[in-house]
């Protein structure tokens, strides 16, 4: 008997050929067989918007070695991902294969494990018609807005911008964050600090307030007189300890990986795009060759927003954390959770496949990249079935003349699950011992001024958490949108941070302005609810798509009357065009902004702008440091004297030497600030 498997990755059919043997022959089908087409709209809306599928174009000899090798089989399984995409993908090549979706053809791998793919392979079952009508229904809906959108910018604004169904909420979002920022106005406050010593332990007060009949009535400054009428009042050379509370709280262990989570650490811990992280983490499901194991999948399947734990990785987690950690370290057995609005729930959680394959003992089988993120998804699963960590805290308050300080420290008292997932480590700055009535000296007294902050911009994960936050899209598709937007030039980051281009402002206003339905994050939000009752059988798809067609429609109709030609006016430069004499202009491209001479297209002039920090190059002397771009848009700095002189590097150079080494001090932006680090690998000097 011989038997087809199709899957979506070759790598994943090579893993999986391995595990099922000779009677399996085993095809990848590279992704999506069947399409709409791009070079038309591709939709009948007259026929209640029937999509019209076609053959990718360049697929025609493996769609012909699949139809081929499914005649000769007996038995074909359709194994793609399993989520609605990989069902549609399912569907569409059982249209081509001639094969009845009825069947018992679907077979879905959670992960791949020897163990789970001959189990599952056992267990066929017939396409879901309700996740390939939900699949239907988006891809429907994002041509829809695409497609109809999209040409009014072209004929409004500019050639090349696009609109997506989500992709210009986001937008909106950071544009919004954009304006928040430019309106802020900070307000002024001041506070009065101590730094206290008791015992030669040296430690921070601040001032709370005054005390009265046995309360303490808080006190704020909004201007420096204020503060110093007080200062004068407590500038003495010590203080009381007038209150001491101590308690001691349990800090629960974090939930196991969603993929819009495991998105989330990829980026603050990792320092990895969401491009990235889904790139390693699908290699690591897929399939890893590991010495006298084959090839095996290291997790399970990481499109996912489910923290779900099955109940045999449960209990085997449990049994690792007894045996190597101890008793007392392992967590309480929780019961299990409602299924939270807007979560799917159809696969498990990120998870390691097999709990006691530690990162470190396959460490020589992973790339760098894969080693960091499978340690990431291991330590997080195997945390979450730990105990709380217990935290030991003291407050403390210090009278002079009924005027109240106060002192906050804290300690580990049990590390529990702190122990795997040292991520989350919190610090440990306890108090020195301390008894009511005690004295301890002041060290110094000052007034600090400080102001209200902007809101901070996004960066990939605040940006992640906000849409998740808001049910908008999918954690799957959040790589691609922040990536469209930074192609388009809509966006850039610099320093993590994602900044709206003019281009991206000028196109939120407009699609604001006459597709307010398009950008309302209530309305994105409400779709994707559609799309889950589709996938449960509980809406017609075509019923929603004419529903958001209407609402578009009529929009589509005012904006083409109501839009004026939109100019994106260029900044004039005092940089004249060698070849003309105009003075030249920024323009934005694909890859920034660089110089271009207003004369096109009689003067095709263009160079690319130097963005100077005005510091003289530190290896040829000769150059400036410029600012870059990289292709995918990430800020470096380098020589404007390039190729001649190769100095290049990540970080802000400044004028400032390194006293250990000489090398050229860098700016390095950290959460606490800015410090000054020596850009020497091998010289670790630092100053704040």
């Amino acid at each position: 008997m011989k038997n087809l498997v199709i899957v979506e990755s070759p790598t994943k059919a090579k893993a999986i050929k391995k595990m099922l043997g000779r009677n399996y022959k085993v095809l990848a089908s590279v992704g999506h067989v069947r399409d709409l087409p791009k070079s038309t709209f591709g939709i009948d809306i007259e026929n209640d918007f029937e999509p019209k599928y076609i053959n990718i174009w360049g697929k025609g000899p493996l769609i012909k070695e699949l139809k081929k090798e499914a005649k000769k089989a007996d038995h074909v399984y359709l194994a793609t991902d399993p989520d609605r995409e990989g069902e549609a993908i399912s569907w569409h090549l059982a249209y081509i294969l001639d094969l009845d979706p009825e069947d018992k053809i679907r077979v879905e791998f959670n992960e791949i494990t020897e163990e789970t793919v001959k189990k599952q392979i056992k267990l066929p079952r017939k396409i879901d018609d309700d996740l390939v009508d939900a699949q239907q229904a988006r891809r429907v809906l994002d041509r829809i807005v695409g497609y109809k959108i999209s040409p009014l910018l072209w004929k409004k604004v500019k050639n090349g911008l696009s609109a997506g169904r989500v992709q210009s909420v986001v937008l909106k979002l950071i544009c919004e964050r954009e304006e928040d920022i430019e309106q802020f106005e900070p307000e002024e406050s001041w506070t009065i600090e101590a730094e206290l010593k008791k015992s030669r332990k040296k430690f921070l007060s601040t001032y709370m307030g005054r005390l009265k009949s046995g309360k303490i009535v808080k006190e704020t400054f909004k201007t420096k007189e204020e503060a110093e009428k007080v200062y004068k009042e407590v500038n003495v050379k010590q203080l009381s300890v007038y209150n001491l509370n101590e308690s001691k709280k349990n800090r629960a262990p974090f939930k196991p990986f969603t993929t819009s989570t495991m998105q989330q650490e990829g980026s603050r811990r990792l320092n990895f795009n969401t491009k990235k992280t889904m790139r390693v983490a699908q290699s690591l499901y897929e399939g890893v060759d590991i010495p006298g194991k084959k090839t095996v999948g290291l997790i399970t399947y990481m499109r996912t927003d489910s923290t779900r734990i099955s109940e045999g990785a449960r209990l085997a987690c449990r049994d690792y954390i007894k045996e190597n950690y101890g008793n007392n370290y392992l967590g309480r057995t929780y019961k299990k959770e409602n299924k939270k609005e807007g979560v799917q729930d159809a696969h498990e959680c990120i998870r390691p496949t097999d709990v006691t394959r530690t990162p470190y003992q396959i460490k020589d089988s992973l790339t760098k990249d894969q080693f960091k993120l499978y340690e990431l998804i291991w330590k997080r699963f195997v945390s979450s079935q730990m105990a709380p960590a217990q935290i030991q805290s003291m407050t403390a308050l210090f009278n002079t003349k009924d005027h109240i300080f106060k002192s906050t420290g804290s300690r580990i008292a049990f590390q529990g699950f702190l122990e795997v997932y040292h991520y989350a480590k919190s610090k440990d700055e306890y108090l020195p011992a301390l008894k009511e009535e005690d004295l301890v000296d002041v060290v110094s007294l000052e007034c600090q001024q400080h102001f209200t902050q902007p809101p901070a911009r996004y960066n990939e994960a605040s940006l992640i958490k906000t849409l998740e936050d808001l049910q908008i899209g999918r954690p799957s598709t959040y790589a691609s949108m922040v990536s469209t937007l930074l192609t388009r030039y809509y966006a850039v980051i610099e320093q993590k941070k994602i900044i709206p281009t003019e281009l991206g402002m000028t196109v939120n206003d407009l699609l604001s302005n006459y597709f307010p339905d398009l950008v309302n994050v209530d309305f994105t939000a409400g779709m994707e609810k559609s799309l889950d009752e589709i996938a449960e059988g509980d809406l017609p798809w075509k019923q929603l798509v004419r529903e958001i067609y209407g609402v578009l429609e009529k929009d589509l109709v005012k904006a083409e009357k109501e839009i004026e030609q939109v100019k994106i006016r260029d900044e004039e430069t005092d940089i004249k065009c060698e070849k003309c004499g105009r003075n030249m202009v920024i323009k934005m491209g694909r890859y920034g902004k660089f110089l271009a001479c207003p004369g096109f297209p009689e003067c095709r002039n263009a160079k690319p702008l130097e963005e100077k920090v005005g510091v003289t190059c530190p290896k040829c002397k000769d150059g400036e440091v410029v600012v870059r771009r990289t292709k995918k848009g990430r800020v470096f700095y380098g020589c404007s004297n390039y190729p001649k002189c190769d100095f290049v590097s990540w970080h802000e150079p400044t004028s400032k030497k390194c006293p250990k080494c000489g090398d050229v001090m860098t700016k390095r932006v950290t959460r606490k600030g800015t410090r000054l680090q020596c850009n020497n690998r091998d010289c670790s000097y630092i100053t704040k």
